[in-house]
């Protein structure tokens, strides 16, 4: 089998096919990793909104069965603040992986 002719791009002339073809499959490999990673990510967010909605449902609950005026209100404020900050967490997360 004849080499073939040095060039520019391959200077040595030798046959590139095989490494092109590894790399091309790598880059394919690399983008289901990729694909994966994101559909984990977003489940994984859509659990911690779940067990943040409940965290804050409860203490809204506890914040209205109080009978302390300032405890109710502590609570409220909390649940708010909570609610507020992973709303705008989860969607930054969710920017991040779409």
């Amino acid at each position: 089998m004849a080499k073939p002719e040095p060039s520019v791009a391959n200077p040595l002339g030798l046959d590139l096919g095989p490494y092109e073809e590894a790399a091309t499959r790598v880059r394919e490999l690399n983008e289901r990793i990729l694909e994966s990673m994101k559909a984990t990510g977003l489940t994984s967010l859509d659990a911690y909104e779940k067990a943040l909605k409940s965290l804050v449902d409860f203490e809204q609950k506890v914040a209205g069965a109080s009978q302390l005026e300032w405890v109710s209100a502590l609570a409220a404020t909390h649940a708010t603040f909570v609610n507020d900050v992973s709303a705008a967490y989860t969607k930054a997360a969710r920017e991040m992986l779409g």
